[in-house]
């Protein structure tokens, strides 16, 4: 079997929150973000094979990356070299490597079917499909807004839960937020999955409706992939969120998610922003601009923030792209 499945979408859009649903059936292994697309992989190597001793590393590499962490880092990590001598006995183009590594992981943990849940690859899903021809595309989609609030704040899960965050991911993640770049990245994603929607192997999931009626949205996707679907896949713990701290004994959907930028948490400019950006893109998937008033200067000021915040966000984020021009081109187009 060489079923895979992929689950994309805008950061902070429940691809996490779908990968633990999907992880809950008997069939399925979610992955955490192997980001081995951008990262380690670039569409100029597609058919580009590599010697056996650099496909072993790479296997190496994503095993240390699933079982130790991504934020870990596992440059030059070998731990894992002679379990991947076992499985690479040959020179093989990249993707190769890592389809063997999914199904390999997979089938170590007792199940059949690969699930890499990592946000990003939503900006190559079609390289995917070309590569994996029996792969399924799960395509997540949050109202631009609450993904703004949820950006914001994502600096600080490592208090809210998640202790495994170092503290300059933290930091990393506090300069990355400006309401132009989430817009400009929304947008983006948007405008990349517009060609690819109708396509029989990509569903496309509002997280709204999945809060709204998770039974029955998941059901659909269910039918879709080809599994059975059993109720035990909707408890799934309250952890991860941004604006509240986890809650690991709840295992409840919860709808309280919907239109959380309502509460408070980002400003009526930076709503602005968003809304000002986002209109058309908002409109094509059904997203009513509100319109907020503003204050001129505190507009002005926004918007000079910007370049600077840009520049230090690009230097940081260097040594997570395998080409940096394709990165931002495909990300800020």
């Amino acid at each position: 079997m060489n079923k895979k499945i992929f689950v994309v979408g805008n950061s902070r859009s429940g691809t996490t929150m779908m990968g633990r649903i999907l992880g809950k059936n008997k069939d399925i292994f979610t992955f955490h973000e192997l980001h081995f697309f951008e990262q380690l992989w670039s569409p100029s190597e597609i058919d580009k094979k590599v010697e056996k001793t650099a496909a072993q590393s790479l296997f190496s590499k994503l095993a240390c990356i699933e079982r130790e962490g991504y934020l870990k880092g596992c440059k030059g990590n070998n731990q894992y070299i002679e379990e991947s001598k076992e499985q690479i006995t040959e020179e093989l183009i990249k993707s190769d490597v890592f389809s063997k590594f999914l199904h390999y992981e997979a089938i170590e943990n007792n199940k059949t079917i690969p699930c890499d849940q990592t946000p990003r690859n939503l900006f190559y899903c079609k390289e995917i499909l070309d590569l994996y021809p029996d792969a399924k595309i799960i395509y997540m989609v949050r109202d631009p807004r609450d993904v703004l609030l949820s950006q914001k704040n994502k600096w600080k899960r490592r208090f809210l839960g998640a202790k495994n965050i170092p503290l300059k991911e933290a930091l990393r993640a506090w300069i990355n937020y400006h309401p132009v770049t989430i817009s400009k990245l929304w947008r983006a994603s948007v405008n990349h999955m517009k060609p690819l929607e109708a396509r029989d192997s990509v569903r496309k999931v509002y997280f709204e409706e999945l809060l709204q009626s998770p039974k029955e949205i998941i059901g659909g996707i269910c039918e879709f992939i080809g599994i059975e679907y059993t109720d035990e896949m909707l408890n799934v713990p309250q952890v991860g969120s941004s604006t509240g701290g986890d809650k690991p004994k709840s295992k409840v959907i919860d709808k309280n998610k919907i239109a959380g930028y309502k509460k408070g948490g980002v400003s009526n400019v930076e709503l602005y922003i968003n809304e000002s950006i986002l209109k058309d893109s908002m409109s094509y998937h059904n997203y009513k601009p509100e319109g907020f008033l503003v204050n001129p200067l505190k507009l002005l000021y926004m918007y000079a923030t910007f370049p600077f915040k840009i520049i230090i966000a690009l230097l940081l984020n260097l040594n997570r792209m395998n080409n940096i021009v394709e990165t931002i081109k495909r990300r800020l187009g």
